[in-house]
C-alpha cells in the first residue's frame, strides 16, 4: 500500500495576534510543525499547540525560522552556516522543552520559509542545520525539499529524511517551489491541489509552471496552515488519498 504523511505549519499566533486554523486541521493532519518563536509563536502558543496535538496524537516536529516577526520569516536574511546551526539549536531545543514537559516525543525538523529555501539550495546551509539536528538528537527526521540540498545534507549527517511536496504551491523546472511573489505561485483551488497532490503520490511527477514534467520523490506533503481555507483543503486532500487506497500517517517504520 502506498503511505504518505500530511504535514501542516502551525502554532503561528503571537500574543494578542491569532492566525491559522490549528484545531480544525489537526482532524486532518498526521504531522505537524510547530513555529518556535522566531518567525511566528511564543511561548504560550508553543504549549498550547504541543499540547493539542499530542491529545490528537499527531507527530509533533520543529518549525525554525529565521528571526523576523514582522515577515513572518518569509524575506530571506544573510546568515552563515553558524548561525543558522544556532538558530536551529535554540528554537529546535526550546520546542523540545515543552513538547518533553508535555510527556511527548519530538519526532522531526523542519525549517520555515526563507531558511527553509534558501538551505534548500545552499549546501553549506543545509549540511549546518542537518548536522544541528543530529547533534540535538539523532533519531529526529529532518523534513525537506524533495530533490534539495536538504535530503543530502540530511543523509549525509546521519538522520532519517523525509522528502516534501507541497499541495499549495506551484514548481519550477528546477524542483524549485515558484517564488510567492509571482502571482501563481499559489494554488488557490482545493480540486486542482488534490490533484496535485494524487499525481505526486502515485506516479512521482508534478507540472511545473512552464507546462513541463518533472520528477518528484513524495514522503511528506505540506499543507500551509496560514491560508484562508487550510482546513477545507487539508479535508478534501485526505478524503482524496483515502478514496485512492493511499495510506495517510507519518513517516517512520
Amino acid at each position: 500500500m502506498r503511505r504518505i504523511d500530511l504535514n501542516c505549519d502551525m502554532g503561528e499566533s503571537f500574543g494578542v495576534y491569532r492566525l491559522g486554523q490549528d484545531e480544525a486541521l489537526l482532524d486532518c493532519v498526521t504531522s505537524v510543525n510547530i513555529a518556535c518563536g522566531f518567525h511566528a509563536g511564543d511561548p504560550a502558543t508553543m504549549r498550547r499547540t504541543v499540547r493539542m496535538a499530542l491529545d490528537k496524537g499527531i507527530a509533533v516536529g520543529a518549525h525554525p525560522g529565521l528571526p523576523d516577526l514582522a515577515g513572518f520569516g518569509r524575506r530571506e536574511m544573510a546568515v552563515s552556516p553558524q548561525e543558522a546551526y544556532d538558530l536551529v539549536v535554540y528554537q529546535v531545543g526550546a520546542l523540545y522543552g515543552f513538547v518533553k514537559s508535555e510527556g511527548g516525543r519530538l519526532r522531526h525538523v523542519k525549517a520555515h520559509g526563507a531558511l527553509y529555501n534558501m538551505a534548500a539550495r545552499d549546501r553549506r546551509l543545509a549540511e549546518a542545520m542537518a548536522e544541528a539536528v543530529y547533534r540535538l538528537d539523532s533519531e529526529l527526521i529532518l523534513f525537506g525539499l524533495a530533490g534539495s540540498e536538504w535530503i543530502e545534507a540530511g543523509r549525509k549527517a546521519g538522520l532519517r529524511t523525509a522528502s516534501e511536496v507541497f499541495a499549495d504551491r506551484t514548481y519550477e523546472l528546477d524542483g524549485s517551489l515558484t517564488p510567492r511573489h509571482l502571482p501563481d505561485a499559489l494554488i488557490a483551488d482545493a480540486a486542482r491541489a488534490a490533484e496535485q497532490v494524487l499525481r505526486m503520490v502515485k506516479e512521482g511527477k508534478v507540472r511545473t509552471r512552464q507546462n513541463a514534467d518533472i520528477d518528484v520523490a513524495a514522503e511528506t506533503v505540506c499543507i500551509h496552515g496560514d491560508g484562508p481555507h487550510a482546513a477545507a483543503f487539508a479535508r478534501i486532500i485526505r478524503e482524496s488519498l483515502t478514496r485512492e487506497g493511499i495510506e495517510v500517517k507519518p513517516p517512520g517504520p
